[in-house]
């Protein structure tokens, strides 16, 4: 479970040769993913998504909050997006099912807390 969402946030964290990479290794060709603010599906459409955020908070990473929770092939967790070892200012949770190669196939997002 650690290493899937360390992996899942590794992507949200990477540009260029580097995201195209971890999308590749972790991520089914046909992922779906939605969120309050985004439903798309692909690797082209999760680099767009994952663009958007990283625009919207130039400099900030992504980072788990607390414990992966999982069962069968999906796995439950909160992340938090802020500024390198400061407390996030957005704290997400996610679902991620797994395929049967253990690859992301769909991801469904909330958002917990977001700034004003």
């Amino acid at each position: 479970m650690n290493d899937i969402v360390k992996a899942y946030l590794a992507t949200w964290n990477a540009d260029g040769a580097d995201r195209d990479r971890l999308l590749a290794e972790h991520w089914s060709e046909t992922v779906g993913y939605t969120d309050p603010l985004a439903e798309v599906s692909g690797h082209a459409g999760i680099s767009a998504v994952i663009d958007g955020a990283r625009q919207q908070f130039p400099g900030f990473v992504f980072t788990p909050v607390g414990e992966p929770d999982g069962h069968h092939r999906q796995v439950r967790f909160q992340w938090g997006l802020g500024p390198e070892g400061a407390e996030p200012i957005v704290i997400g949770f996610d679902v991620i099912v797994l395929d049967e190669q253990g690859r992301i196939s769909d991801v469904r997002g909330f958002l917990d807390k977001i700034p004003g």
